[in-house]
């Protein structure tokens, strides 16, 4: 290999000869998106549905809405190379008794719910549906005497 084909090769020459080039592009596409803000005909994807479980908790024989109860959701996040990660995700229930767990994973997970003047409830749901709904009646406590 002589001298000028040793220059021409040089890493850092052809970094430095790749750069305008490289500049050139990113202004090319900043200047179409700012002549295109609104991004119709369909070139911006749409976002896809995220997973958000519903979870509606009731009470008694009526049937009536739980509202500040505690909602647990427990799983366990498989991984390849190392140890498996349990996860925990706490939510309360609103006034109608309704809890949403955003980005909830699918697969085999613990429900567990915890009110005041209820008996706790606990059980392994599968979830097979990204936007499911969950219902779950609570028991009244058994009397003490």
């Amino acid at each position: 290999m002589d001298y000028i084909s040793y220059k021409l090769m040089n890493p850092k020459r052809l970094a430095l000869l790749a750069l305008p080039l490289f500049l050139s592009a990113c202004f090319a596409i900043a200047a179409q998106a700012q002549n295109n803000p609104s991004g119709d005909a369909g070139t911006t994807p749409k976002p896809s549905q995220s997973n958000r479980i519903r979870i509606e908790v009731v009470g008694g024989d009526s049937d009536a809405p739980v509202e500040n109860a505690s909602v647990y959701l427990k799983y366990v996040e498989e991984r390849k190379l190392r140890k498996d990660k349990k996860i925990e995700l706490n939510v309360k229930t609103n006034r109608e008794g309704v809890a949403h767990i955003p980005d909830a994973p699918l697969g085999k997970v613990l429900v567990q719910v915890i009110a005041e003047g209820w008996k706790t409830y606990g059980k392994w749901i599968e979830i097979t549906d990204p936007r499911q709904i969950i219902k779950i009646k609570l028991e009244k406590p058994p009397r003490w005497y």
